[in-house]
């Protein structure tokens, strides 16, 4: 008779496929498959949400997970959760853990680590546990201010009220309207004129031109005048006419005996008189002064 007949072999297999499915659902759950973690105890007075496999954060980074969760039937009422740690993992003495839930409402345990890194708990000991305080006992913690803020915020918004209600604030929003009707009709002219400036532009910038030349034809006819020739002319008449007008102040030459010597004035005043008589005398009796003689014959 055989002994691994069609039965066993069934039997065998069915042994086998509840192992593979019971560490599948280990490995599934996080769970080593053999325990090579070391582990600790953490005592909570509320563990909501907390499930097997859950995991176990130090800083952010995973380092165990919740390997069972038992209550404490003792009058403490106490809720014990056996988390097993990386074996390089070390617990400072001081350390507790914090229940945190993520965005999506997932339940996990952080360590907050003691300070003292040389006085380290043994593998076995047992941490306090606590609730990490989320949003909305944050938002609990501001229920008091809001409350205190609702009368004034109340006042604010009668006061609002009262302002909107005012006659005067609708005729300034009139008013207002009205400025901004000027202001397009304004935006309108100010278009009309830079698309009227920008059709005159060519015009103007080639009558700009115009004048630059004219400019620098004017600074080079400037450049080539003599300034220096010219200013040497202008010394020497200017000489001459200090000469002249010295020699005038003198008693020298004709004309500054003229202006300095009054005998001289004189004589020359009355030889013009005499002058002046003769030629009236010779106009009158010009017989007295022209002989003419048809035969050269004399007599008066």
């Amino acid at each position: 008779m055989k002994f691994f007949t069609k039965e066993v072999k069934i039997a065998l297999v069915a042994i086998v496929a509840i192992v593979v499915l019971f560490f599948g659902m280990q490995f599934l759950k996080g769970l080593s498959l053999f325990s090579t973690d070391h582990t600790f105890f953490v005592k909570f007075d509320d563990v909501s949400g907390l499930s097997t496999s859950a995991p176990v954060f130090a800083n952010g980074y995973k380092v165990g997970v919740v390997k069972a969760i038992s209550y404490d039937y003792r009058p403490d009422g106490k809720i014990v959760a056996v988390v097993g740690l990386n074996k390089q993992m070390q617990l400072p003495r001081g350390s507790h853990a914090e229940l945190a839930s993520d965005l999506l409402g997932n339940i996990k345990i952080n360590l907050m680590l003691g300070q003292n890194p040389t006085d380290l708990l043994a593998v076995g000991d047992t941490i306090l546990g606590g609730v990490q305080k989320g949003l909305m006992s944050k938002v609990g913690d501001m229920v008091p201010a809001v409350e205190r803020m609702l009368p004034k915020l109340d006042s604010i918004l009668t006061s609002l009220n009262q302002l909107l209600a005012d006659p005067a604030l609708a005729n300034t929003l009139h008013h207002v309207e009205g400025m901004t009707g000027n202001l397009n009709a304004t935006s309108v002219s100010l278009r009309q004129l830079s698309a009227s400036l920008n059709r005159e532009m060519p015009a103007m910038m080639t009558k700009a031109n115009g004048v630059l030349d004219n400019t620098q034809q004017l600074t080079g006819n400037l450049a080539a005048i003599d300034v220096a020739g010219m200013t040497a002319s202008i010394n020497q008449t200017l000489a001459n006419v200090n000469e002249m007008t010295h020699k005038l102040n003198s008693n020298e030459g004709t004309l500054g005996l003229l202006m300095r010597d009054p005998t001289l004035y004189q004589n020359l005043t009355a030889t013009t008189a005499s002058a002046n008589a003769l030629l009236i005398d010779l106009k009158a009796h010009p017989k007295r002064y022209v002989h003419f003689s048809l035969f050269g014959g004399g007599g008066d």
